[in-house]
């Protein structure tokens, strides 16, 4: 490909990207062909036919899986009425809301919310998610690591145990317990220990920390939760946008590129991650993280 043809691609997949992340951002509105089009300044005539060849869904299901992913989050870790989540994905009435959602998550919201089936809501997500990922990759290089000092923070942890796939009760629980406390994202940091990876770890035996940074005094903790503490050092940090739901390839980056080529050693503490801005409360383009990898 001759350089003018890569920056004519280049140009025009970012004006894709930016349509898309216009439809992400502004979920609560109306979203139209000619609104959508505009913003990456292409003839509606085309724009449906272009939409799915890159993403592979079409525009519509891409809307409308866009809003069901939110309302499912919102459903299983928010607090807000059902009603409102109907309304905000563009449903005129709960009722009409539950009949859609069931027949994407084969549950009612209300169940949902008691008790997600997490497999169905993966399974149902799929197409949306490789329709994000697209023109989403990112490559990591030295540059994009730094490395700094860091101070020991205490820290309220709930572990999971277990297969990935169960993950996401944990995290049901994890925010019940951090909203009964008030430990909200807004008032105290959000972190993961990250001591396993998953794709050599037996599922029995595969760990998540699910933590929460306080000082709070507290007399008596819920059994699940223990109080540990980040330890000071120096640390190697990966910033990562996008899709922050699984860190495992940027955590590759660190490990397999940066790593032998960094002089460093690695210090006796697990990988960890700080969540600093997430989905549903950003849109999912505008999720951030922070690696963390402890070196001597």
């Amino acid at each position: 490909m001759t350089d003018a043809a890569d920056k004519a691609r280049s140009h025009y997949l970012a004006r894709m990207r930016r349509a898309r992340d216009h439809i992400d951002s502004h979920l609560d509105e109306a979203l139209d062909l000619d609104t959508i089009s505009a913003v990456a300044s292409f003839s509606p005539a085309h724009f449906h036919r272009q939409f799915r060849a890159l993403f592979g869904v079409t525009l519509h299901r891409y809307i409308q899986l866009a809003r069901f992913k939110r309302a499912a989050t919102r459903l299983a870790y928010g607090s807000e009425s059902i009603t409102r989540i109907a309304l905000e994905a563009g449903y005129e009435t709960p009722q009409a809301f539950s009949r859609a959602f069931r027949l994407r998550a084969g549950q009612i919201p209300s169940s949902f919310r008691k008790s997600p089936d997490w497999a169905a809501w993966e399974a149902s997500c799929t197409a949306l998610d490789l329709a994000r990922s697209t023109l989403m990759t990112q490559h990591y290089t030295l540059d994009a690591v730094t490395i700094r000092k860091v101070a020991a923070t205490r820290i309220a942890v709930m572990t999971h145990q277990g297969a990935p796939e169960g993950l996401g009760q944990t995290i049901q629980r994890f925010i019940a317990w951090r909203r009964a406390n008030g430990l909200t994202p807004r008032n105290s940091a959000t972190y993961t220990l990250l001591p396993d990876d998953p794709a050599t770890t037996p599922p029995d035996h595969y760990r998540v920390g699910l933590c929460v940074g306080t000082d709070k005094p507290f007399s008596a903790f819920d059994e699940a939760i223990e109080i540990s503490s980040l330890s000071a050092g120096r640390c190697a940090v990966l910033r990562v946008t996008g899709i922050i739901d699984h860190l495992e390839e940027a955590a590759t980056e660190l490990y397999q590129q940066w790593l032998p080529q960094s002089g460093e050693e690695m210090r006796d503490f697990p990988l960890y991650c700080q969540r600093i801005a997430f989905f549903p409360e950003v849109p999912e383009h505008e999720s951030v993280a922070e690696l963390y990898l402890p070196l001597k």
